[in-house]
């Protein structure tokens, strides 16, 4: 089609007239040809992800949720998903941390405070990467040489926080994928609670599609994303020997290497899940614009949450805007809703 246009903009005009008429709609064909072309693009990615949940839908053919069912929160609700937690971190923890390290799935390298208080200049700001699910990440280097990502957790005063802490490295070590963020270790030092996740050169997705860099993620890196995300999340919901819901797939969770391979990072908010089983959840978690409504609303968590999540994010790599901005006319504001009507 662009080389139609340039043949004809190239054509002799049989008069003054006819010149003046071809060069003032080139540039109206160009624009019009600019738009069918990123129209395609963005129907194709909407056909893929529709393609995507009903294949995942036709292979697992999960038990609904209906609306009757769904109640608002109950203390017996509320004792089961306490239950839950128990089941993924025993409450006893006197046997020692070590003791816990040394059950998991793989092995993992513990680290000493003082080392990655060096590595990291004392947790200086200048090293700060951002904050995910429950504390600031900094970037350290350890003395071998080797960039590391230091997650620091902030801790209550209740054993709650400890054993979320327990329950993020025992969910991290207990599945390995190449679309996942690998954990090298982690420390656990008086109050101190640190994971030491492989730094990745290029940080985090959102630094690249909402303004914050000023390097250009051409069409063939977006759709490299897109599809490293999606196995990431295929493997979570399916192929793992346990059922994880993330319920925080967000750009700023989405960690890139120096090529571009995307990691699914921050597992601070993942849950695992029973197999068919949807879940009542009675404490939101999760970042507002990428939630599903029946997730904000309901509490109704299951993989369907993260799906949708995955398309929001979908929707900014293609556009390289946020979710949401109130800056933008009031039909823009909102890029679901946005592309719903375009669409």
């Amino acid at each position: 089609m662009t080389r139609k246009l340039l043949q004809h903009q190239e054509t002799p005009p049989s008069s003054s007239s006819s010149s003046s008429s071809s060069s003032s709609s080139a540039p109206h064909h160009s624009s019009g040809a600019l738009f069918f072309f990123l129209g395609g693009i963005v129907v194709l990615i909407i056909l893929l992800i529709i393609i995507f949940v009903c294949w995942k839908r036709l292979k697992r053919a999960p038990a609904e949720l209906s609306e009757k069912t769904a109640s608002p929160p109950s203390q017996t609700q509320k004792h089961a998903e306490e239950e839950m937690m128990k089941k993924i971190v025993p409450t006893n923890q006197q046997s020692g941390f070590m003791e816990f390290i040394s059950g998991n799935l793989r092995t993992i390298s513990y680290f000493d405070f003082q080392t990655l208080r060096k590595a990291t200049k004392n947790f200086h700001r200048r090293n700060l990467l951002g904050s995910g699910g429950f504390g600031p990440v900094y970037q350290g280097k350890l003395l071998d040489g080797r960039l590391v990502a230091c997650k620091k957790l902030s801790l209550d005063k209740s054993q709650q926080g400890e054993r979320e802490f327990l329950a993020e490295v025992r969910m991290i070590t207990s599945i390995q994928h190449k679309n996942l963020v690998r954990l090298l270790g982690c420390c656990s030092d008086g109050p101190q609670r640190i994971l030491v996740y492989e730094y990745m050169k290029n940080k985090s997705l959102d630094l690249f599609i909402h303004g914050k860099s000023d390097e250009y993620l051409n069409w063939s890196t977006r759709f490299q994303i897109i599809l490293g995300v999606a196995r990431g999340l295929q493997y979570l919901h399916e192929d793992s020997h346990v059922r994880i819901v993330h319920r925080d797939i967000k750009a700023s969770n989405i960690l890139l290497d120096e090529k571009f391979q995307p990691r699914i990072g921050d597992f601070g908010l993942a849950r695992f899940f029973p197999e068919d089983q949807a879940y009542l959840s009675t404490q939101f978690a999760g970042t507002l614009g990428y939630t599903a409504p029946e997730y904000a609303i309901r509490g109704e968590l299951s993989e369907k949450a993260d799906i949708y999540s995955f398309g929001v994010l979908v929707l900014e790599v293609i556009s390289c805007r946020k979710n949401t901005d109130l800056t933008l006319p009031s039909d823009m504001q909102y890029l679901p809703e946005y592309f719903w009507h375009q669409v």
